[in-house]
């Protein structure tokens, strides 16, 4: 079963009078993870493409999504992939990847239907792409680990970089994920933004009853989201991302604009936020 819901973008001065409710119907990724099924948010930033996949010991098949209007999913997209449960496996190309908790797999544009299957929990984004690169599966000890923050400053964490120029090719998608350690709870400190390109988070990990305090919105009109468990949050060009959580969690980034450079980002430092 394949379910998708369309969010449009949101000019920041739209944004700034926003109530709750409003920020997180626009803003917020719940439900994005049910048995049996295949959910997606198509966003009108850079196309970007977030959402899950639970086949719950059988198997779900992606195939062709109408708001792309291409006969195939990938037919002009290229796609990355996070297994967040169980072993489980995805198909693609002719090729079977086996996914453990934590791995990665890419899947470049025209790869066909994508069948995921077993007990996995898999999270979906997806950019549009103008050539093909190479299907691949990476594991963690294959991706570029960086340690970042400090136990004084709460912010002590390891960025793991999975689809990104120092790890492998694609067009225009960027994604790793970043852990925090025990005691740590600040997931981007500085906070900053990045005018080429949009970015979705999705956290996960967490006990059912914590929350992470996700800031976003304009760093002089900054506005925020709880967010729980296997939820995430769509972040414009615009705005910051960072947040705090309660207890140990992890969260996914993903990019897509104009460039692949990591680093293309301007900082907002604490005392600059309103």
């Amino acid at each position: 079963m394949l379910h998708v819901e369309t969010r449009h973008a949101v000019h920041p001065a739209h944004a700034k009078a926003m109530d709750t409710e409003t920020l997180r119907a626009n803003f917020l990724a719940d439900d994005l993870f049910a048995d049996g099924e295949i959910r997606l948010i198509y966003t009108h930033y850079d196309r970007f493409v977030m959402g899950g996949a639970v086949p719950a010991g059988g198997s779900l098949t992606l195939d062709q999504v109408a708001e792309t209007k291409t006969p195939g999913f990938l037919d002009r997209r290229e796609m990355g992939i996070v297994n967040i449960g169980a072993t489980g496996s995805v198909s693609a190309g002719g090729e079977t990847f086996t996914l453990n908790r934590g791995d990665v797999l890419y899947l470049g544009m025209g790869a066909g239907p994508v069948t995921f299957a077993g007990d996995g929990r898999f999270y979906q984004t997806s950019t549009p792409a103008h050539r093909t690169c190479p299907n691949r599966l990476i594991r963690p000890a294959d991706s570029k680990e960086v340690k970042l923050g400090a136990a004084e400053t709460s912010n002590k964490r390891t960025i793991n970089q999975f689809i990104h120029p120092l790890v492998m090719e694609s067009c225009q998608l960027i994604l790793g994920y970043t852990m925090l350690e025990e005691g740590s709870v600040w997931n981007t400190i500085p906070s900053h933004i990045h005018d080429r390109r949009m970015e979705a988070y999705l956290y996960f990990g967490m006990e059912p009853q914590a929350r992470v305090l996700h800031l976003m919105g304009e760093p002089q009109e900054t506005r925020h989201l709880f967010i729980g468990n296997e939820e995430g949050a769509i972040s414009p060009p615009w705005s910051i991302h960072s947040g705090a959580g309660i207890g140990c969690y992890t969260f996914i980034w993903a990019m897509a604009g104009d460039n692949v450079d990591y680093t293309d980002m301007d900082f907002i430092q604490p005392e600059d936020l309103r």
